[in-house]
């Protein structure tokens, strides 16, 4: 293990990079060394808990889908390896239920790819600060009818504007889509 600090020979905090990307790996793990940080890489779960045996990282970042096992087996296995190790989850295919799933297994925070050093840090940060408030109980919620439009038009901007194809990914017929476009939104 190679150390970096500053002149008063502290060890700079060691973070394990786990992707079968190899080009998004060695570009994250690069700016992680230009941070000061004590960087291993690995490019599968094995290669990564092997890594972890031999020297377990203060922190982890694990791609969530990577050829044979998954990143959240990885995430349980560094966490029963070493339960001071933070996690972070990062995945290019993300869901609420893996997000859950992930914290449930351990992780620090999950965050969606693509994403650079400053995101990582960030949700390493926001994993570390205390929980938010609980939200006001007198917030209203929404309708069944305003969330439907919402999660429509939400739809339809990701789809640049085509009715068409808004359609095709909400299952409806376009018509069917066209008529739900013309009503008025509906009141929360």
């Amino acid at each position: 293990m190679t150390l970096h600090g500053d002149e008063e020979g502290t060890a700079a905090p060691s973070i394990l990079i786990v992707d079968d990307d190899e080009v998004f790996r060695e570009r994250l793990g690069r700016a992680f060394r230009e941070r000061g940080y004590d960087v291993r890489v690995a490019a599968s779960c094995d290669a990564a808990l092997e890594a972890a045996r031999a020297d377990s990282p203060e922190m982890a970042v694990v791609d969530l889908r990577m050829p044979g096992r998954s990143g959240l087996e990885l995430v349980r296995d560094l966490k029963q390896l070493d339960p001071a190790t933070r996690v972070v989850v990062l995945t290019g295919y993300g869901s609420i239920a893996t997000a859950v799933e992930a914290v449930r297994m351990g992780a620090t925070n999950y965050l969606p790819k693509p994403a650079d050093v400053g995101d990582v840090l960030n949700a390493f940060a926001r994993g570390d600060a205390p929980p938010l408030a609980a939200p006001p109980s007198d917030h209203p919620v929404p309708s069944l009818a305003r969330a439907e439009w919402e999660h429509i038009n939400r739809v339809l901007s990701d789809c640049g504007g085509s009715v068409s194809e808004a359609a095709r990914r909400l299952g409806l017929h376009r018509r069917s889509l066209q008529r739900k476009l013309q009503k008025y939104p509906p009141r929360s």
